[in-house]
């Protein structure tokens, strides 16, 4: 048997679940530790496997607050009861489940709000009923008015209980499909048989006092206490629905005999020539072909000023074209284009689990059991020790503590911030790739980060060659264009580009090897060639010599800030090639604001110590680490760690990617590669260090929100479940009512995702 999702060969084994009994379940071999069975949602995952998990989700619904949790069909959550989101977030999509609520909520309403009137007139003010109506006629209009609430009304909330207790994941249905069953069961018995209740308990007109209005009001709250719920859950999408509005529904194309066409966005090929008209949404990612314009993105870099287009350059789809009309060819269509790629980190983030949680899901697991324990003992200590009625109050106090003490608000506490959190980001051009690092990023207090790319613009150019004498400028310069052009440096690059424009022609060279980190060695006319810095001279077997006067030009060259590489004929030094890549101007202010942040700023680079310290002096940056082989980077982060440091590692680059990887949180620019950005647990969309101030501040809203809400659960639980047993009665006279209970619970709910969605007004500038 395979793993359905990566084809890899799994083992059967049994487990004892809390979820399945004695199951069979088949684990994949791969390191991801999948395992799934025949279970209704087929599939369970480790936190180490959030990957592999999401390429199962595709048209599937999930919990929020149980992401292991997947069905192919709308429904709730085995664990926690909780309706099943959409793992695909669609602007159009219906919420089935509030829809239901909802239409169950109206009519609980239109038949419980007559139950409750018509009980508080019979146990307040008897003498104002009418006289047609006696006590027995207002139990009946109870019953028959209270039963469709109770049973059609609270339906899904017992169905819910009982697949907790069979799948052993007590939650807050249990509690609520408990205390409403007893309440209501207690009433029919009393209705019906009053005969087999202690006389003190029967009235003079050979009664029994029922509680049907007191089970039909916590069943319409707790339908009220969902619908708010489920329509705050689905504000904290709000996020993916804005980026998916982004996109436009349609493209006009461009057709091979010149006419034009508006096509729907569906249809769009790689390859098709689309033209943009001034004022009009850019509809796929591609590259211009012609003309000239300015363009917004800042509804998916957070760049605040229109960056200028012109032939050759990339544009991002769901941007903006400003002023000039534009011909582009599509490059990356549907689920490839950036926007798409975005949703998708973005949905992601929000379904995995931060590491607070774990701390929520422990309590939870003990929680309800105990409370359970604590309702039987109130009921059993109200029964054999409190006053007449005695069964009535022990049964209040009973119902009272399970309906008070329901755990949503405690469940909740964490997923919801987390997903305003995430989708916070997202609209500033902030990426999470998951909870842990949103988490981890509010502790960093070391930011390592490279140079080129990072600090700098990444777009280096050719400052000058000089040349050493006792050699042909023009030959020397053929080899370097010769080497460079088969190079696939940055630095390489950015030579080849700047002898162009010199009108140097390449030189024929052989045996070309890239050393990584250290250059590139050739042959040509049977000279041995080596281009790159010392420790590629020192490689190849070229002996340093610090007296030559020639050489002692390349330091003056690295305090000016330049990048140099030396040039080496036969082991002879032959030339000096500077390039300089500037900084970018946004870079002065992200370290100063991060400074104020109190975050140590390291560089770490390549790059000769003397331009290395050069740069960093510009900025003032705290340490500079140079000379680094890209292989040698994670070591450095790894030594910093063992110092007790929580290290955040920025960069773009390929070589950057194990040190990302190593680092607690990796930071992707989003100018940079694609490695360097799965390595990332957060990607930088406009790729400037700002973006690392505005991510630690999310960090620290968004677990400062976390905590406020597993604070006001945990308060709110301590405080509620003793008032419910009816400790204070003795001292103070006071008991809750299982009504006020059901109202205060569905509004604690409502209240931490208030809370959490107040994240969405967060400033991180």
């Amino acid at each position: 048997m395979n793993d359905p999702v990566c084809g890899m060969q799994v083992t059967k084994s049994s487990l004892h679940n809390s979820l399945f009994e004695q199951n069979q379940y088949y684990f994949c071999s791969k390191d991801c530790k999948t395992k799934f069975d025949n279970s209704p949602f087929n599939f369970i995952e480790d936190s180490s496997s959030a990957e592999h998990l999401n390429d199962r989700r595709e048209g599937n619904y999930t919990c929020p607050m149980h992401p292991e949790i997947v069905q192919d069909e709308p429904g709730s959550c085995p664990i926690c009861g909780m309706a099943l989101e959409p793992v695909d977030v669609s602007t159009d999509a219906e919420n089935v489940e509030l829809d239901d609520m909802n239409r169950r909520f109206k009519w609980s309403v239109l038949l419980a709000s007559p139950v409750f009137i018509l009980a508080m007139v019979a146990d307040l003010v008897p003498h104002w009923l009418p006289d047609v109506l006696t006590m027995q006629s207002v139990q009946w209009i109870q019953f028959l008015l209270g039963s469709p609430v109770v049973v059609w009304g609270g339906w899904p909330f017992y169905v819910r209980a009982v697949q907790s207790i069979k799948n052993v994941n007590l939650n807050m249905f249990t509690l609520i499909g408990l205390g409403v069953s007893v309440a209501y069961v207690y009433s029919l018995f009393a209705m019906f048989l009053p005969n087999s209740f202690p006389e003190k308990m029967v009235t003079a007109e050979a009664l029994v006092h029922v509680y049907f209005e007191a089970a039909a009001v916590i069943t319409t709250l707790v339908l009220l206490g969902q619908v708010l719920e489920l329509k705050a859950r689905s504000q904290t999408n709000a996020a993916i629905k804005l980026l998916l509005g982004l996109a436009p529904k349609t493209a006009r194309l461009i057709e091979e005999n010149g006419q034009e066409q508006d096509i729907r966005l569906e249809q769009v090929k790689v390859g098709d020539k689309l033209r943009i008209r001034p004022g009009e949404k850019i509809p796929v990612d591609g590259i211009v072909l012609d003309g000239h314009s300015s363009v917004d993105e800042s509804m998916v870099t957070g760049e605040s000023l229109p960056i200028a287009k012109n032939e050759s350059d990339h544009l991002i789809g769901a941007t903006v074209n400003r002023t000039g009309s534009l011909v582009m060819v599509a490059e990356k269509i549907g689920a490839e284009t950036l926007l798409s790629q975005i949703v998708k980190m973005v949905s992601d983030a929000q379904r995995s689990r931060a590491p607070i949680q774990k701390m929520a899901d422990t309590v939870a697991g003990f929680f309800v059991p105990v409370v359970v324990i604590i309702a039987l003992i109130a009921f059993l200590v109200w029964y054999f020790c409190g006053p007449e009625p005695a069964l009535s109050f022990a049964l209040i106090n009973f119902v009272a503590v399970l309906i008070i003490a329901c755990p949503c608000a405690l469940g909740l506490a964490t997923p919801i911030s987390i997903m305003v959190g995430t989708g916070r980001g997202a609209l500033d051009g902030v990426l999470i790739k998951n909870a842990e690092s949103l988490e981890v990023l509010e502790k960093v207090d070391t930011l390592v980060v490279d140079k080129t790319g990072t600090l700098t613009e990444g777009k280096p150019s050719l400052v000058g060659v000089k040349v050493n004498h006792g050699f042909d400028e023009v030959e020397l310069m053929g080899w370097i264009a010769g080497m460079e052009k088969q190079s696939e440096h940055p630095l390489a690059e950015a030579i080849v580009e700047g002898l162009k424009e010199k009108s140097i022609d390449s030189a024929k060279v052989s045996d070309f090897q890239s050393i990584t980190g250290m250059g590139v060695i050739a042959k040509s006319d049977n000279k041995s060639l080596a281009l790159g810095n010392l420790k590629l001279m020192e490689q190849v077997g070229v002996v340093k010599d610090d007296s030559s006067d020639f050489l002692k030009q390349a330091d003056q060259l690295r305090a000016d800030g330049q990048t140099v590489m030396l040039f080496y004929v036969d082991s002879k030094p032959a030339a000096l090639i500077g390039v300089a890549d500037p900084i970018k101007s946004s870079t002065p202010d992200a370290i100063s604001r991060l400074h104020k942040q109190g975050i140590r700023v390291i560089m770490l680079t390549g790059d000769n110590e003397i331009t290395a310290k050069t740069v960093a002096n510009k900025l003032d940056i705290d340490e500079v680490k140079a000379d680094v082989l890209p292989e040698k980077k994670a070591e450095v982060i790894k030594a910093l760690q063992a110092e007790g440091k929580t290290v955040a590692m920025a960069g773009d680059g390929i070589n950057d990617a194990p040190a990302l990887a190593q680092a607690q949180v990796g930071i992707a620019m989003g100018t940079g590669t694609d490695v360097a950005m799965e390595s990332a647990g957060v990607t930088l969309m406009k790729g400037d260090l700002r973006g690392i101030v505005k991510a630690i501040r999310l960090s620290r809203a968004t677990m400062k929100n976390i905590r406020q809400n597993l604070f006001f659960a945990f308060i709110y639980n301590s405080l509620g479940i003793p008032v419910a047993a009816g400790v204070f009665y003795p001292l103070f006279g006071i008991l809750l009512s299982p009504v006020i209970a059901a109202a205060a619970m569905s509004f604690s709910s409502v209240s931490v995702i208030a809370n959490a969605l107040r994240l969405k007004k967060q400033t991180l500038n």
